[in-house]
């Protein structure tokens, strides 16, 4: 049952993490591949608050939330300014400095041998141990997000985000400030991306550069095109099957040093089959452009 439990965690984290790609990607139509690089801002930023200062992890969830829209909006201005495959490879940039941010500057973040005993969540004196108690956590602040970014794509500034993946020279003849949404939509997004990022570190309670890889920007990006860009139940629907759906192959009796490749393989061959039969992804409203 834990395992279970435990399992729902991580799907609820990529959703979190989908949800706010997916405002970038999917309703901005901003092809960002460097979205695990707020995840790592957040989860590093929290964990050596709470590790070498000493400070609550609520506290820290906030400083790596509110770091990781800082990233986003210091990469994000001069970025936005690019378009199409241009913008793809600054984002992938992106992702590849802030790794080996995290892995070679080991006087802060210990390298390779990451960050131990991070502390978790709690109450005054109740940690929050319990798998299930952090699954409801974790759910709480995934109903935020869906929240915030729901609204935010149901009021005018969405619509002109929508205006602006469809044709942004029209947005910019009806007078919209093409540059400032495309740059409060990244640094929205990042500032999502941040919170997902310290909840992993704090339930985890261990972190390291190797959970942060480019790897890990492509299987959000497929979570979100799969489940379907432009559509949030889309993200709940794309992050649900490709965490939950690997893990039957723990049970398939195959030794670990060929689980991890098949389960790359079958990353490959879902976003083939996906391109060729649902170019649109399950719930989606855009095809990739």
């Amino acid at each position: 049952m834990e395992y279970i439990l435990h399992i729902l965690v991580i799907t609820a984290l990529y959703t979190i993490l989908a949800l706010s790609l997916n405002l970038i990607l999917g309703f901005t139509g901003l092809p960002a591949l460097g979205h695990a690089a707020f995840a790592c801002a957040g989860a590093y930023t929290s964990s050596l608050l709470a590790l070498n200062l000493g400070l609550s992890p609520w506290v820290g969830l906030v400083a790596g939330a509110c770091v990781a829209a800082l990233l986003g909006l210091i990469v994000g201005f001069p970025s936005l300014r690019l378009k199409g495959d241009y913008l793809a490879l600054a984002t992938f940039g992106l992702g590849l400095i802030v790794y080996s941010v995290a892995k070679n500057w080991v006087d802060l973040t210990r390298g390779p041998m990451g960050l131990p005993g991070i502390p978790r969540f709690g109450f005054y004196f109740f940690a929050i141990e319990p798998v299930w108690a952090y699954l409801i956590l974790v759910c709480a602040f995934l109903g935020l997000t869906y929240f915030v970014i729901r609204r935010i794509v149901k009021s005018p500034f969405g619509r002109v985000l929508l205006s602006i993946r469809e044709d942004e020279i029209a947005s910019m003849a009806m007078g919209k400030n093409v540059n400032k949404h495309k740059l409060l939509a990244f640094v929205v997004g990042a500032f999502f991306a941040g919170i997902a990022g310290s909840l992993y570190a704090h339930y985890i309670t261990f972190i390291d550069p190797s959970s942060f890889t480019v790897m890990e920007s492509i299987i959000i990006l497929l979570m979100v095109v799969f489940g379907g860009m432009g559509s949030l139940t889309g993200s709940f629907a794309g992050a649900s099957i490709l965490v939950i759906f690997p893990e039957v192959l723990r049970f398939m009796g195959m030794p670990s040093a060929v689980a991890a490749p098949v389960r790359q393989m079958v990353y490959g061959l879902m976003l083939i089959l996906l391109m060729v039969l649902l170019p649109r992804g399950i719930l989606g409203k855009y095809g990739f452009r």
